[in-house]
């Protein structure tokens, strides 16, 4: 048992359970701040993402191109990686250039990292391009879905950094079960 009168005792318990409190208080803050943080980038990314989908159904080559990093990847399906933005450009104007060519997609889900600078969002897409039956004016339509991380730039732009995708048939919206926006 302690020697300590009954007063100071207490008095050190309720300094405790104020440390406490105020230590506890102070994370709910930061969790409340780093989920506010979260929800400006989730928002951002959304928006830079409906830039460069907006871009690339107007077939607007350099509005698209500058949506990228300048290390940027694309991972397109049954071809090589497309590695910088040179490459990733031409791949583009190639698209873009081609007769009954058009590409669009949806973004369902995006998460973003605990550090704040880093993303990855989940989207499902739809092109059109020449039919591969040889019949003249005829377009075929294939689905695809696709993942892609995004990175803070410096200058506190969203771009994104990878980008693969692939076939698939038309799918209801990409929700992971955990974490949720």
């Amino acid at each position: 048992m302690s020697t300590l009168p009954m007063a100071t005792s207490r008095r050190r318990a309720l300094g405790a359970l104020v440390s406490l409190a105020l230590t506890v208080g102070g994370c709910q803050s930061e969790t409340r701040s780093h989920a506010a943080d979260g929800a400006s980038a989730r928002a951002a990314i959304r928006i830079a993402d409906s830039t460069f989908a907006a871009a690339a159904a107007a077939h607007d080559l350099e509005q698209s191109v500058g949506s990228l990093t300048e290390d940027a990847m694309m991972f397109p399906p049954d071809q090589p990686p497309l590695v910088g933005r040179a490459a990733i450009r031409e791949y583009m104007r190639e698209s873009f250039a081609t007769p009954n060519f058009s590409v669009s997609w949806t973004t369902d889900t995006v998460v973003v990292s605990s550090g704040g600078d880093m993303a990855y969002s989940f989207a499902r897409s739809r092109y059109t391009f020449p039919s591969r039956s040889g019949t003249a004016g005829a377009v075929d339509t294939a689905y695809g879905k696709g993942v892609s991380v995004w990175r803070r730039e410096p200058d506190g732009r969203w771009r994104t950094v990878a980008d693969i995708w692939n076939g698939a048939p038309t799918l209801p919206p990409i929700r992971p079960s955990a974490p949720r926006e």
